[in-house]
Parts: structure tokens; C-alpha cells; sequence
């Protein structure tokens, strides 16, 4: 690896509007626009065929997530097969069925597989995509398989709006195509759209607002066009991501000394700051995108942290705003809290001088407590790795509770695989081993104790294996990976590794 400090600066100034993998999901909602948009349509369809895994499905390649293979896989055959034109394709949508068959057989056991549960609006989006698979014959009978199980999780989301029309303020806009053919009442359609012209910034929710709503919006189509604007006209899951990934990306260098002592380092952050200074809605915090109207509790904590790290004042009446019960909350009417939501605001408090007997502190920490698996880790809905989440866990409470954190350092240490490194989906992986690298070498800086010989060969695998492709391991609608944020924590975690 080239220098740590050029590398991070390299990151720092390639930041635009947010680099996400693309996803099937999303990408099969804009191949469904057909007449609406032959050239974005064909664009869209052709990157579904080029990109079909080895065993027929759709979704993350090397990752293994029923959820995500399930929802990828349905939108990828519905596109196909509505718009397929080449004898390629039908071969394609031949295979289709047989991988489709093959995870829909499984549904029983794939719907407790998944350790994180499902993808982001699962239970709302499936079941329209079944129905209109079942339309298109592409599979039969699945009322008492797939929809019966998931009829009733859809159902206690939508009392949730109590009867309220969804507009942008609310978060199952991000959902939008849930509504299907038959829903359409589900939403205030005047005040759906976000200032850019997209659904919630999310290309399949804009698809099909256009497809099913507005077929004649420009600005939606504008939106769309924009958003698959790349070398592989492929669409990710959120369009731009620009608050997301600038914030995750300060946050990983505001952990690491001496990248936060360098000059020319603090030198490129400075717009960054400066931009999400600027996006901080006083009263409301932020949301993932400064076009995305909807604020929540994980944006919003993290940039806090960030800006008061870097030299900013703020009060601390928003981030106690998403305080609920028994938790601190990521968007009004989730049905599964946070957990990361959760750490994050711990490390928001702490970074505010908040003691650990402040009320909103032991909530939090009760909470923790109350979630942590019985091993000593946690699992959180935004991403699939529990080294993710167990490591920021550990980088905000380990000031607080010191037992708490010992369990799980105790856990990361004896998970370590032979190779040095460590991996949740059959092998080692360099982001999740960056993770690890964090929480033990800050647990360490804050007087832990790590077995030397352990890190040293962390360290070492990481060295040789950072530039290796990254699995999508983040939970959306489907799996994706966020390039530059990954690319930054692993070079926190070589940082972290080579100042020890």
C-alpha cells in the first residue's frame, strides 16, 4: 500500500454525491420502464443480463442472504420477463425459474436464516412481487407459503400510519413500490416527490412512481437518469448518499490519532465538515442525502459526533429528540430498532460530555445490554457482519461500561479464523476484519488488554489482503457496499494497526 495519508487524502477528494455498488434490485425497476424510456429501460435490462449469478439468481455475488437473493431474484424475472426480447433472455429467465424455485422452496427455513432478519422493507415488498410473479406464471400456490408469513408483518406496518396518506416525510416512501397496481390511495402523490425529483432518493421507488403514478414526470425521469450515470448503467440503492458517506467516512478518521493529526489530512476534510455543517437542519438533524427530506437517529448521531470532533458547537436538543422508551430510535414508526442507532448515539453523547448516570446514557446502555447475544456480540439490521456493529459498540461504550465491552472483545478475539483475519460469511474479509482491528486496538489505547501475537496476525492478514474485492455486506432493500466508506475503515484499521 501506498502512503496511509495519501490514500486517505485520495478518498477525501473523490467524494461527490456518494459511491455505492449497484444493485439487481434497483436496476430491475428501471428496466421495467419499457415505452416510458426505451434507451434507460434497455440500459437497465442489458446490465440484468450481464450480471445473472453462476446458479440463475439475482443479488450480492459471493454473499448468501435469503432475503436479499429472494427480492433481487423476483424483481430480476418479472423485468425479463415482461421485457425480454433475445433468445438470451428467455435462456436467462429459464435459469431464473429453476434458482427461483430453489430459494422460494426454502422459505421456511430462509426466513430465520438470516441473522440481521430481513432487508429494508422486506414484508411490504414481496408480497406485490409475488403476486404479480404469480401473474406472469412464473411461480404458483405461494399464498400459504410466502405470503401467509409475511401478510401480517405487512399489515402491523401499515396500521402503524393510522390512516395517514404517505408523503416524503414519512419513511415508507423509500418503499413506495410496495403499493403495487392496487395501492395507489396509500399515498399524498403531490408531496411524494423530494426537491430532485426522486421517491425518498431511491431509484426502484422512483421507477415505479413513474411506471405506476407519473409516467409523464420528467423530473423523476431526470432523477433516474442520473442516478444509473455510470460506466455500468446499473442503479444502487440510494441516489446521492452524500450526507451517508461523508459522514461514515470523518467518522472513521476522527477515530484514528494520527490521521486526525495530520495537516494535509485536516486540510481535505475541511469541505466535508463544512458540507455537513451546512446540511444540519437545526431542530431535525439529517438524513442520509441533503435531498432527502426524512431525518433519523443513525445520520444524525454520527454526523453530531463528527461535528463536534471537529471543532463545531451544537446542542444536544436534537439528538435527545429520537429518544423513545426504552431506546433511542432511527425513524418514527419502526417496527425493529437499531442497535447501531443506538451506539451511535452513545458515542454522540459522549463526545457531548454526557456522564455515564445522565438518564439517556443508562437507557442506552440497558439497552445494549438487553440485545447483547449470549456470546457477547451483537447484530444490527444495517449490515450483515455482527463485527460491524460489535465494534462500534465497543469504540462508544467502552468509556462506560467496561464489562460490557469485555465480553465482546472477549468474543471478537476467539472468533479470529486461522488465516489471521476475520469473516461472517464463510471467510475472511478485509472490512470486517478493519472492524475488529478498531474496537481491539482502541479497547487497548483505553487500557484493555489484546494477546499481541492475535493482533499482530490481524494486522499482518490485512496488510495482505486489503485490496481485495469487497463482499456487499450493508442491508438495504437488498445487499450493496458503500466503496468509500469500506475503503476508509480499512485504512483506519492499517493506521490503527501499524501506530500501535
Amino acid at each position: 500500500m501506498s502512503d496511509i495519508v495519501t490514500e486517505t487524502c485520495n478518498v477525501l477528494n473523490e467524494i461527490k454525491s456518494g459511491k455505492i455498488s449497484i444493485t439487481a434490485y434497483d436496476t430491475a425497476w428501471i428496466a421495467r420502464l419499457g415505452e416510458i424510456d426505451w434507451g434507460l429501460s434497455s440500459k437497465a435490462l442489458n446490465w440484468l443480463s450481464e450480471n445473472q449469478l453462476s446458479d440463475g439468481s439475482w443479488g450480492a455475488d459471493n454473499v448468501y442472504y435469503y432475503h436479499d437473493r429472494v427480492i433481487s431474484t423476483l424483481a430480476a424475472m418479472i423485468s425479463l420477463t415482461q421485457r425480454g426480447r433475445r433468445k438470451h433472455d428467455s435462456k436467462q429467465v429459464k435459469s431464473g425459474l429453476l434458482a427461483l424455485e430453489g430459494i422460494i422452496a426454502g422459505v421456511t427455513r430462509g426466513l430465520t436464516a438470516d441473522p440481521n432478519g430481513a432487508t429494508v422493507g422486506f414484508e411490504m415488498i414481496v408480497p406485490t412481487l409475488v403476486a404479480e410473479a404469480e401473474k406472469l406464471g412464473l411461480i404458483t400456490q405461494q399464498k400459504d407459503r410466502l405470503l401467509g408469513r409475511l401478510s401480517k408483518m405487512r399489515a402491523q406496518k401499515l396500521s402503524l400510519i393510522q390512516g395517514r396518506l404517505i408523503d416524503r416525510n414519512i419513511s415508507m416512501a423509500y418503499s413506495a413500490e410496495m403499493a403495487g397496481d392496487d395501492n395507489l390511495s396509500l399515498f399524498d402523490v403531490k408531496n411524494l416527490q423530494e426537491v430532485n425529483g426522486s421517491v425518498a432518493n431511491s431509484p426502484s421507488a422512483t421507477a415505479y412512481f413513474v411506471s405506476h403514478i407519473d409516467p409523464n414526470n420528467q423530473m423523476a425521469l431526470d432523477y433516474l437518469k442520473k442516478s444509473t450515470d455510470n460506466e455500468h448503467t446499473g442503479a444502487s440503492f440510494a441516489f446521492p448518499y452524500d450526507i451517508y458517506e461523508r459522514a461514515w467516512i470523518l467518522w472513521n478518521i476522527s477515530i484514528t490519532p494520527s490521521l486526525m493529526d495530520d495537516p494535509s489530512i485536516a486540510e481535505a476534510c475541511k469541505p466535508h465538515v463544512e458540507f455537513l455543517k451546512n446540511a444540519w437542519k437545526p431542530g431535525k438533524g439529517v438524513g442520509f442525502a441533503t435531498t432527502h427530506s426524512l431525518c433519523d437517529g443513525d445520520d444524525t448521531s454520527v454526523t453530531h459526533e463528527v461535528l463536534k470532533k471537529f471543532g463545531h458547537e451544537l446542542g444536544n436538543e436534537v439528538i435527545l429528540s429520537f429518544e423513545a422508551d426504552d431506546h433511542f430510535r432511527c425513524y418514527p414508526l419502526e417496527v425493529n430498532p437499531s442497535i447501531g442507532a443506538n451506539a451511535h448515539m452513545l458515542g454522540a453523547l459522549k463526545e457531548s460530555g454526557f456522564e455515564k448516570d445522565h438518564p439517556a446514557v443508562q437507557k442506552i446502555l440497558l439497552y445494549l445490554k438487553k440485545t447483547q447475544l449470549s456470546n457477547g456480540y451483537w447484530t444490527d439490521k444495517w449490515h450483515i457482519s455482527p463485527y460491524y456493529i460489535t465494534s462500534h459498540v465497543i469504540v462508544s461504550c467502552r468509556e462506560y461500561d467496561r464489562e460490557l465491552c469485555q465480553s465482546a472483545i472477549n468474543w471478537i478475539i476467539e472468533r479470529q479464523n486461522e488465516d489471521g483475519g476475520w469473516g461472517s460469511i464463510g471467510f475472511s474479509t478485509a472490512e470486517e476484519t478493519a472492524y475488529c482491528i478498531q474496537a481491539l486496538t482502541l479497547w487497548q489505547l483505553s487500557g484493555g488488554h489484546i494477546p499481541a501475537k492475535k493482533f499482530n496476525e490481524a494486522g499482518t492478514w490485512l496488510l495482505q489482503n486489503y485490496d481485495k474485492p469487497h463482499p456487499m455486506l450493508w442491508i438495504s432493500k437488498s445487499l450493496n457496499s458503500p466503496e468509500l466508506v469500506v475503503k476508509m475503515v480499512i485504512l483506519s484499521a492499517i493506521s490503527l494497526f501499524k501506530d500501535h
